[in-house]
């Protein structure tokens, strides 16, 4: 979790870190962000199941509900609207720049944007530009769509989820482009996987933790679904720190996002969010370390 977010590319930033960075937003984005989701956790705030009126006879069985629908919609702060504006940095070198936003839609669902880049001179020799897309429901933060994209280098990557839950599975296609301009295509795979209903995307579940009490010792265990896969996600609330940043100094809560698999929060080495010990939960320090040293993500401003 160190936003994969931010929240997107976690990927992002452990090959930019090669040249300078990570991808944390989904570089820090990216990475940061890491998160999870158990269909079983409590952390899902599963409640018990409802049922629906049958629009035929009274003698015909109500419809139950699906899982997902008898989740509790997420009305945190943040769920009204917010844009995070984070820079990224490798030791002392600024490296780039990180978004996080969050945009209520009409129809009731939510979008979560990511997007990371690298900074002019940096963009020079290794441009970086990653996106992620993710749209979920008020109910639980279920992921509708995730649509990621990233441009590293001479690396050029667009994958898609779309989750379908009441046919209990989810559709994943990536493709690696050697032209993306021009779209040639250097190689390509769609797959589906079975899933119980309650599964997340990467960037969902890191919203997630930000619902959750995330007392000191304790591991959220969550299912989610990234690169060909689900697997298991869990997140562990170290301790209370008080940091100072740029902003000012926050009490927070120092978590630590453990992958299993190839999510765009995944990376060699370990992650770590400091979200403010508040209802915000403002992560306003993501880290992740990487072989030449560490990227990390600190939030200068809030709107």
């Amino acid at each position: 979790m160190a936003a994969d977010s931010l929240a997107s590319s976690s990927s992002a930033q452990s090959q930019s870190a090669a040249t300078f960075e990570s991808q944390s937003s989904s570089a820090a984005q990216s990475r940061v962000a890491e998160a999870l989701a158990n269909p079983q956790s409590s952390a899902t705030l599963e409640t018990p199941s409802q049922s629906i009126p049958s629009s035929s006879s009274a003698g015909t069985p109500a419809k139950p509900l699906s899982k997902w629908q008898t989740l509790p919609e997420v009305n945190a702060p943040w769920m009204k609207g917010e844009r995070l504006e984070y820079e990224l940095s490798w030791g002392f070198i600024t490296a780039g720049y990180a978004t996080l936003e969050v945009i209520p839609r009409k129809d009731g669902k939510v979008e979560f944007q990511t997007y990371a880049t690298a900074n002019k001179t940096v963009n020079k020799f290794y441009p970086v530009h990653d996106t992620v897309y993710t749209l979920v429901h008020k109910k639980g933060l279920m992921t509708d769509v995730f649509r990621k994209s990233l441009h590293e280098g001479t690396f050029h990557n667009k994958s898609l989820i779309r989750f379908n839950r009441d046919g209990k599975k989810a559709v994943l296609s990536d493709t690696v482009f050697k032209d993306p301009v021009k779209h040639y295509v250097k190689r390509s795979a769609d797959t589906s996987v079975t899933i119980d209903g309650l599964e997340h995307s990467i960037m969902s579940a890191f919203y997630l933790v930000r619902t959750l009490p995330l007392k000191e010792g304790v591991t959220s265990r969550f299912s989610a679904v990234s690169g060909k896969k689900r697997y298991e996600l869990k997140v562990v609330a170290h301790k209370r720190e008080t940091i100072k940043t740029d902003l000012g100094t926050f009490k927070t809560v120092k978590v630590e996002p453990v992958l299993d698999g190839d999510g765009i929060f995944n990376s060699s080495g370990r992650i770590f969010i400091w979200f403010t010990d508040d209802e915000k939960r403002l992560p306003v320090l993501m880290e992740c370390e990487i072989k030449l040293g560490s990227i990390k993500a600190e939030l200068k401003k809030v709107k």
